[in-house]
């Protein structure tokens, strides 16, 4: 009997052992990140949606969705930005608008970042796609540009390993594949946006209108033309960026089975203007040359789940999905010529600090730990992915890191009710505007019109602001502005906002720096800081 009970002892440890180690194994982290894909343009969050998105559905009904989710900017560089540092972009120099494809980049030097905390803590870490945070290249636009030279304050200055992809949007030029530090092929040729005339994208009703950034090129460029390679074609963009992720997720998955994990950011090109869809997936949709672009891209979504399940670590990968920012304008085209809503029901689109310019697919599948078919609605941010993965890996964040970064893994385990894991978000707009979001309420601060497609209550005067204030719970869609009726959740939000400014950062912590020169924020804001 003493043999027996000291046999189930050993047995009990090892298995204990062994338990907790599957517990603590580090997954693989793949983060796919679209561009300008709005919320309704994943089948599984819009049942009428105009085109078929089947492997983003499998992320959201295989995983989980966060249905109040939201890139921390409603434009592109900022939102890239803070996904990787955890920190809102308008704390750095960036205080509105886009950057370009060749300058300082704006992550600062010696800035945590995911792939930095994961390559210290034995990460395989790579990013295939594009960067748009810019990254400096020998010489200036149109002359003494010594293409041979590395270029420096790119990805792999970051905490990447590896690098594959192209600098910024096709519109800001320098269109050439880009490795580690060396430019692939020479954009030594000019060209410049050409109308799109594919029927199934072109209409005189359309905003922006369509384009296309095709050959021919030519040996003299102008104002608006941009830098091309000889080789560089449009059509093949997402499927070169995705076909080396899959060559990437081949090399890396034998290191990862024994022990040392990888980490993938693959921001895509798409849906993101222009809508230069792969002549295999042209007229497939029933959303024109926009749902074909989105087919063609939940395709190549496919390519990499198949590939970890391939090489056999899907069980045992988190894949987070998002977007940028919100639908483009043009979701007003396809809204009224199709009767597809790329926002939902939400109000606005790309630029806008309404909800359809932030409030994004937001999904995570990780087979080993996350029960499928869960689903949150505690309103959180891209931001919030440093914490995250740095909690599931076991590391605590210094306070000059992830400044505006919670830990989501509570509510991926399923311990989601507890509304206040997470604080307050704060939203941004292109020109600027800023909004808060704590709980059920949302506040608005206009400082102009920002391009919004969007009418206002009231329009704000030159150095005012315009305030509206929204019961997302009651009315998601923003039409009822109750700002008058509760000036004291008026004056909680706009003091949480200003200290949340003024202090440097949303969590708990030692007060950080940030930028404060430049910056044209509304008197409110001045008068407090």
């Amino acid at each position: 009997m003493h043999l027996l009970k000291q046999h189930l002892r050993v047995c009990l440890l090892l298995f204990s052992m062994a338990t907790g180690a599957q517990r603590i194994q580090k997954p693989n982290i793949v983060i796919i990140y679209t561009d300008d894909q709005g919320y309704g343009d994943v089948a599984a969050l819009n049942p009428d949606a105009k085109f078929k998105t089947p492997n983003m559905d499998i992320l959201a009904n295989e995983g989980m969705i966060f249905t109040d989710g939201h890139s921390s900017d409603a434009v592109c560089t900022p939102s890239r930005y803070s996904l990787l540092t955890g920190r809102y972009s308008w704390r750095t120099s960036l205080k509105k608008g886009v950057l370009e494809a060749d300058g300082p980049c704006l992550i600062e030097k010696d800035r945590m970042t995911i792939a930095s905390l994961l390559s210290d803590n034995g990460y395989n870490t790579a990013m295939v796609g594009k960067w748009h945070l810019q990254m400096e290249f020998k010489g200036s636009l149109g002359k003494d540009r010594d293409w041979s030279k590395p270029f420096t304050d790119g990805p792999i200055e970051k905490g990447f390993d590896y690098f594959y992809g192209i600098p910024a949007s096709m519109n800001y030029g320098i269109l050439t594949y880009l490795e580690n530090d060396r430019v692939l092929d020479p954009p030594v040729l000019w060209t410049k946006k050409k109308p799109d005339t594919n029927p199934r994208t072109y209409s005189d009703d359309i905003t922006p209108k369509p384009y296309r950034m095709t050959p021919p090129y030519e040996k003299e460029g102008g104002r608006g033309w941009v830098e091309v390679a000889p080789s560089f074609n449009d059509e093949l963009v997402l499927e070169n960026l995705v076909n080396r992720a899959v060559e990437y997720i081949n090399e890396s998955s034998k290191e990862a089975k024994n022990g040392k994990p990888f980490f993938l950011y693959l921001p895509l090109n798409s849906p993101h203007l222009p809508h230069s869809t792969h002549p295999d997936f042209q007229g497939r949709s029933n959303c024109g040359n926009y749902g074909d672009f989105m087919e063609e891209t939940d395709y190549r979504v496919g390519q990499v789940l198949n590939a970890l399940k391939a090489n056999g670590v899907d069980d045992n990968t988190l894949v987070i999905f998002s977007s940028d920012n919100g639908a483009e304008t043009n979701y007003v085209y396809q809204r009224d010529v199709y009767g597809h809503f790329s926002s939902l029901h939400f109000k606005g689109g790309k630029r806008d600090i309404y909800e359809g310019g932030h409030r994004v697919p937001f999904l995570m599948r990780w087979p080993a730990q996350i029960k499928a078919g869960l689903k949150s609605d505690v309103p959180v941010c891209q931001t919030d992915y440093l914490a995250t993965i740095a909690d599931i890996i076991g590391v605590e964040l210094p306070d000059n890191a992830g400044e505006d970064s919670y830990s989501l893994l509570p509510i991926l385990q399923g311990k989601d009710d507890d509304k206040t894991v997470r604080g307050a978000v704060i939203h941004h707009s292109v020109s600027g505007d800023f909004a808060i979001r704590q709980g059920k309420w949302k506040l608005n601060m206009f400082r102009g019109s920002g391009g919004s497609l969007e009418p206002r209550f009231i329009q704000p005067k030159e150095g005012e602001a315009v305030f509206e204030l929204y019961n997302m719970e009651m009315d998601p869609s923003e039409t009822t502005n109750l700002y008058y009726e509760h000036p004291d959740v008026v004056k909680r939000l706009t003091k949480k906002i200003v200290n949340i400014i003024k202090d440097g950062r949303t969590t708990a912590g030692v007060p950080q720096e940030y930028v404060k020169e430049n910056w044209d924020l509304p008197n409110w804001i001045k008068s407090q800081i």
